[in-house]
């Protein structure tokens, strides 16, 4: 069997949109937990899910290892009885750092991410790493279209053709960029609030991953009961001479170094590598 429904969800409503008193607790910078506001979406869209057919739930549920996007996908992963999975390559867009303030923050892995949740199955290694580097537009684009490549057919093999249906939990941007690239529309108008959902099925009889979906849903926040919030489209970055402007990297990364990076192909089984 191959996945035929992808499911993308945005994370909740976040705390620092709130308040500008808050801590991290995984204590890496820039990961706020959810407002309340957000960990009510993030129920809610957990009981959406559940009140679907059985037959239309997703079987498996993808997250990106920021800590806002692991409250907003616990509530299904149990309310589904599904595994959840960290995926490093959901991760947030950051624009490229700017020299000399060093590298944008990374989180930590799947096993020490299990101390805050449970639930988390560390048994799942992440295919994709982000460049602390950071990203322009084009390149996050180009981040998602290879990790879903290699995604789809990993998830078909590793599991034996098990799961049908995927749910994804990520950010705005990277939420975005997953979309036009299974659509095959990089220029795609979206803007995309908290705890929407984007649906996706496969066109029939399509073997290959970028460019062959078709949307029934896209952005949709109707199961929430006081709306989406905070929308956000690429159309609201600052451009600087044609530029996006870079962002600061964190203090102290300076002499850090960037790895891992990209796909990594030796983590996929000789067959899956061949179907990228």
């Amino acid at each position: 069997m191959t996945i035929e429904t992808i499911y993308v969800a945005r994370h909740g409503y976040r705390m620092n949109w709130v308040t500008n008193e808050w801590n991290s607790v995984t204590g890496l910078p820039r990961d706020p937990p959810l407002a309340d506001r957000g960990l009510t979406q993030a129920q809610e869209l957990a009981d959406y899910f559940l009140s679907l057919p059985e037959n239309e739930r997703p079987t498996i549920l993808l997250s990106s290892p920021y800590y806002r996007c692991l409250q907003t996908a616990v509530p299904s992963a149990q309310k589904l009885g599904v595994p959840l999975y960290i995926e490093h390559g959901l991760s947030e867009w950051y624009s490229h750092a700017a020299p000399g303030t060093g590298l944008h923050p990374r989180p930590a892995s799947a096993t020490d991410l299990r101390q805050y949740f449970s639930e988390i199955d560390d048994s799942w290694q992440s295919i994709y790493y982000a460049s602390r580097k950071g990203e322009d537009v084009s390149e996050v684009h180009d981040r998602v279209n290879e990790l879903m490549r290699a995604l789809v057919p990993y998830i078909e093999h590793k599991f034996g053709g098990q799961h049908r249906r995927v749910l994804l939990v990520s950010h705005a941007a990277t939420v975005i960029a997953l979309t036009r690239e299974l659509l095959g529309d990089r220029e795609l108008p979206l803007r995309v609030g908290c705890c929407t959902i984007t649906e996706l099925h496969r066109k029939p009889g399509e073997a290959r991953v970028p460019a062959v979906w078709e949307a029934s849903r896209l952005a949709d926040g109707g199961h929430l009961k006081d709306g989406p919030g905070r929308d956000w489209g690429f159309q609201d970055i600052t451009i600087r001479d044609g530029k996006v402007i870079d962002d600061a990297g964190q203090p102290g990364t300076e002499n850090e170094v960037d790895d891992p990076i990209g796909l990594q192909i030796n983590l996929l089984p000789r067959e899956v590598a061949a179907r990228i």
